[in-house]
């Protein structure tokens, strides 16, 4: 048995409709997961399921999701090992939870995303890949920064954004 955490892209189904947590845990039990749970109402789970790749928990997720919701959403999942040391590796400790942003990454990132991203940054932000996933530090309010509309699909690959106050949550709730 392993433990997984996933995170969804996305749960805005259109204009006014969201996923429902309680919605997407019972989807997760009804693909064969167990002791499904979640956190906060932004697409984390943390789940049981068989020893499988990656890639066949993400498919099914998704497949799953498609199914019972009418959409395609992208799906990243790690094991719990994997989330408790993308957790300890915060290249930015001193930084607010809330101001730090993970882009985790299916595919991991290299250097040439960090070289574009650091000229597109503004002064007093910080970037740093770790393990493929890119870590920002926004020094404040990361709403209000233009890099955010580089952090897509198109340009970077498939990943999704969470600060680190969520990655530490999601850490904890694995012990």
């Amino acid at each position: 048995m392993t433990t997984y955490v996933a995170l969804l892209h996305s749960i805005v189904l259109g204009p006014g409709r969201r996923v429902l947590m309680v919605d997407l845990k019972a989807m997760a039990a009804e693909l064969g997961f167990r002791d499904v749970r979640s956190w906060v109402a932004t697409g984390n789970l943390i789940f049981e399921g068989e020893d499988a790749p990656l890639a066949t928990v993400e498919s099914r997720l998704e497949a799953g999701f498609r199914t019972r919701f009418g959409k395609h959403v992208d799906i990243i999942a790690r094991t719990a090992e994997a989330w408790k040391r993308l957790a300890a590796r915060n290249p930015f400790p001193n930084g607010n939870g809330a101001d730090i942003g993970i882009r985790v990454m299916r595919k991991p990132l290299g250097p040439d995303a960090l070289s574009m991203l650091r000229r597109l940054a503004a002064p007093g932000i910080a970037l740093a890949i770790s393990d493929g996933d890119l870590w920002i530090d926004f020094g404040g309010k990361p709403s209000e920064t233009r890099l955010l509309s580089h952090l897509t699909t198109k340009k970077l690959g498939i990943g999704t954004l969470r600060n680190a106050n969520t990655v530490n949550a999601l850490a904890a709730m694995l012990d």
